[in-house]
């Protein structure tokens, strides 16, 4: 771990972004807002806990210098300071996932405090970051309950498509009970819809469904299909290092200026 400067008086927002369908944007969501967070200023932490590691990659980490990762936090009780990975991006950092993460919804079957793991070893990192972002498997089993638990908040990427309100249903009955019965603070951050074309009749209704339903917790701010975005990760970037001009780029600017401008007047409610 490089060194971090610790900022006193703060409490880091932990957000999971969570799905439990693949291929809807979890990755590429939480390693562009993060980056736009963090050019805004943030000090953020992506925690990568998909076995598939494909936001390590994305943030150009190799295999071989995850050695202390995720997987040796909640497993081997390796303290979470020093799991944690510079990048390329100022203000941004990251601890990766490998492929041994892939065993660990067996491992933590049987083990005690199962869905606290990461919410225990988190607490040292509070002080120190203004969001920590964690990248959810596509699988709603121990790893995302994990990330549930520890969470103040969810942010549900959704692809436009025919099963979107479906499987959304499934996340939201998932979030209740884990408000309900591990962790109290759990709320909604939004839903942001991804991989959208206004070309697409189906992407429309599909998005007019997701607002009739849940109102003000879908963001203005849609993610557009965008070749960019697709390419960056093969080049171990976020898209805003990779094509700052690209419609993905802007898009995933205006998410997080929608988001700290929401956080902004629920702070201000609340003073």
């Amino acid at each position: 771990m490089d060194s971090i400067s610790v900022q006193k008086n703060t409490k880091a927002k932990i957000w999971a972004i969570a799905n439990q369908k693949g291929g809807v944007g979890k990755t590429t969501t939480t390693v562009n807002l993060a980056t736009a967070l963090a050019a805004c200023k943030k000090k953020v932490l992506i925690i990568d806990l998909d076995p598939q590691g494909n936001a390590s990659t994305g943030l150009g980490v190799k295999v071989d210098a995850r050695k202390q990762s995720i997987y040796q936090v909640m497993i081997e009780g390796l303290p979470i300071q020093q799991a944690i990975h510079s990048t390329d991006v100022p203000r941004m950092h990251v601890i990766t996932s490998g492929v041994e993460l892939s065993g660990a919804e067996l491992e933590l079957v049987n083990a005690s405090e199962r869905e606290f793991r990461l919410a225990n070893a988190i607490g040292p990192l509070l002080d120190i970051f203004d969001y920590i972002l964690i990248d959810c498997p596509p699988a709603l089993g121990l790893l995302t309950l994990n990330a549930l638990v520890a969470s103040d908040a969810v942010l549900v990427p959704l692809q436009t498509e025919f099963y979107a309100l479906e499987g959304l249903s499934h996340l939201l009955r998932t979030i209740d009970r884990v408000k309900r019965g591990l962790n109290r603070r759990l709320e909604i951050q939004g839903v942001v819809l991804t991989m959208y074309d206004r070309r697409n009749n189906l992407c429309e209704m599909v998005a007019a469904d997701v607002r009739a339903f849940l109102g003000e917790k879908v963001f203005t701010t849609v993610i557009p299909r965008n070749v960019r975005v697709s390419e960056a990760p093969s080049h171990g970037k976020p898209v805003l290092l990779y094509d700052v001009a690209c419609a993905g780029s802007q898009a995933y600017i205006k998410l997080a200026g929608e988001i700290l401008k929401k956080e902004r007047a629920a702070e201000a409610a609340v003073a």
